[in-house]
């Protein structure tokens, strides 16, 4: 059985949405921005791909991937598009790797692409109410529903108490590591800057994330209101909560005796992947719930696992994984997540684990872990080693 290597990891800069630089960027362009540039440094020829499998999410329609591989020139591919809401590109990986472990296919390209500022706002009526609602991933109930602030910050937040400042501080933590890292370019190895036509006209290189904030203080975290005042107590703020933002990520996974034949250089090994459904009340659990389904499955513990990405949809989502853990806060989301970096929805897995492949890499080695929520009441996980 072939082992499923990554041998190129590769994502675009992350753009703050509908303000930011990729504002009239859609997802296509996106998508295939990466796909060529992961296909250019995998040092394999394009033709030589069996698939692409792309995770995208409340687009409506369409396929994201296969539309990246002809604009690629790649018309000889196929793609297949993959929604798992939050965990989409995570899940694409683990297909790309259950394919090569299979043996049915030999090179993939696995990501996704997301475009907040240019996506389609697909709604439609709620019965007997005059409300309009995305189309659902699980039946709503009062406490259940569409309003992720609730469903996976505030919610995660009550059930394992913690605290408002406990957030803020993880948040504001992100936002620090974030602006050092992109300071000192530790992002380098992974941006691919893109070329960005602007709607005045003006074309730009977009080459740095743009989300994270250096001005961002303990005081001004403290300072923003909460988001449902009404509700007693309620501790989520837009401080606390991810960003809404634009960008892609993709992954060459081979099967290793290819790279072999073919003298391209793994970087890492994909060892496993899983899904977890919970409760929707509790979405945010779904990280949790994840991570513990893939340490069982591989026999890791937590202590084995190098580093961590464990997305940032609310802060409390990583707070509460290293309490119910016992995961050190050292070594979750070093370089910031989703309340820094941002969280382009169906691009975040990919931007994870390219992470993780870089920064390990950076180390000389080791394995990693990362983790997230996803909507409806999911959750995805992937671990990766780096010989």
């Amino acid at each position: 059985m072939p082992e499923a290597v990554i041998v190129s990891a590769v994502r675009t800069p992350i753009g703050t949405a509908r303000k930011g630089t990729l504002a009239a960027t859609p997802a296509e362009d996106l998508a295939v921005h990466v796909l060529r540039e992961a296909v250019r440094r995998s040092g394999l020829a394009a033709e030589r791909f069996d698939d692409v499998i792309f995770g995208e999410t409340l687009y409506g329609g369409g396929d994201l991937a296969r539309h990246a591989a002809v604009a690629a020139g790649m018309v000889h591919v196929p793609g297949v598009a993959v929604n798992r809401h939050c965990a989409s590109s995570l899940t694409a990986l683990g297909m790309a790797a259950a394919g090569i472990r299979a043996g049915a296919e030999r090179a993939v390209v696995a990501g996704g692409a997301n475009s907040s500022s240019t996506g389609p706002a697909l709604t439609w009526p709620a019965p007997h109410s005059p409300e309009r609602r995305t189309p659902p991933t699980f039946p709503y109930t009062d406490d259940a529903n569409d309003f992720t602030d609730l469903t996976v910050g505030w919610n995660v937040a009550q059930k394992y108490g913690i605290s408002r400042e406990r957030m803020d501080a993880w948040a504001l933590r992100s936002h620090q590591r974030a602006v050092t890292a992109t300071a000192v370019g530790l992002f380098a190895d992974e941006i691919a800057p893109i070329k960005v036509t602007l709607p005045d006209g003006s074309v730009v290189e977009f080459a740095a994330d743009e989300h994270p904030r250096a001005t961002t203080t303990a005081e001004k975290m403290a300072a923003l209101k909460p988001l449902r005042p009404e509700i007693e107590g309620y501790s989520i703020t837009a401080g606390n909560a991810c960003g809404t933002n634009d960008a892609a990520a993709a992954l060459a996974v081979v099967a290793d005796d290819l790279a072999a034949a073919e003298g391209l250089t793994p970087l890492a090994t994909v060892r496993a992947w899983t899904s977890v459904g919970v409760d929707p009340k509790y979405t945010g659990v779904g990280a949790i719930d994840a991570a513990t389904k893939i340490l069982d499955k591989t026999g890791l513990s937590v202590a084995d696992i190098d580093l961590w990405e464990i997305n940032e949809a609310f802060a409390s989502v990583p707070v509460a994984a290293c309490q119910e853990l016992g995961i050190s806060e050292d070594v979750v989301n070093i370089y910031g997540s989703g309340c820094s970096l941002g969280h382009p929805i169906a691009a975040t897995g990919a931007r994870m684990v390219t992470t993780l492949v870089h920064e390990l890499r950076r180390r000389g080695g080791g394995v990693g872990l990362a983790s997230m929520c996803a909507g409806g009441g999911q959750g995805g996980a992937v671990v990766i080693e780096v010989a």
